[in-house]
């Protein structure tokens, strides 16, 4: 799928996107990643993409030391050189270069990543809405919802309010009680991510919807 722009993938494009607006904002802009400039964001999509030993510890808590250390180092690159880094995308051996799981890997990291940068403090407005990158998000956001809401301490249920091609409801957790959180796949996808700045509206008990919004989401 397209993003509208040109015959670019969603994962194309948000990466274009995202580092012309770094190279704008420069290494020390803030961004919505706690603790993190556009230089610490960089160096991580470097790191993901590229040290893939280093790399898992985002997920496995014993390996964090390692990411860390391998991100702090890759940070101290001249700007232009680590922007160019993630322009060009992860290595020929990467399995991030392959087509579909590149697509599916891709997509949805680097259009959060973007908004992590373009949202950050007043002024920011919703980009004009896009079909084929609403449908892109939608399909990869069905598949890993659960995942990004395991820790939810009531069951959520993801409703489109755009209608789309691919349905407009998904369970991403079952619970006694539930809320349902409701908004276009692009905003889903950023709530179902941990980003306060999601606009989305959430139907259900006052209680249950507090309880949802104060557990951690995402990865």
């Amino acid at each position: 799928m397209t993003t509208g722009v040109g015959d670019r993938t969603l994962a194309a494009g948000e990466r274009h996107e995202l580092c012309n607006l770094m190279d704008r904002l420069g290494p020390d802009a803030p961004t919505l990643c706690e603790g993190w400039t556009t230089r610490d964001l960089a160096a991580h999509l470097v790191v993901r993409e590229g040290r893939p030993a280093a790399a898992a510890g985002i997920l496995l808590l014993p390996l964090a030391p390692l990411t860390a250390r391998v991100q702090r180092s890759t940070a101290e690159r001249p700007w232009p050189q680590l922007v160019a880094m993630v322009r060009n995308g992860p290595p020929w051996w990467s399995v991030m270069r392959l087509g579909p799981l590149g697509e599916k890997i891709n997509g949805i990291e680097f259009f959060v990543h973007h908004e992590d940068v373009r949202r950050v403090g007043r002024g920011w407005q919703q980009r004009p809405a896009d079909s084929d990158r609403a449908e892109a998000l939608w399909t990869v956001l069905s598949q890993l919802a659960r995942l990004c809401y395991r820790r939810s301490p009531v069951g959520v249920v993801l409703r489109r309010s755009d209608g789309g091609l691919h349905g407009t409801e998904r369970v991403a957790r079952r619970g006694r009680r539930s809320v349902t959180v409701v908004g276009p796949p692009e905003e889903l996808t950023l709530h179902a991510y941990g980003r306060a700045q999601a606009m989305v509206d959430i139907d259900g008990d006052p209680m249950d919807v507090q309880q949802l919004q104060d557990s951690q989401r995402g990865f």
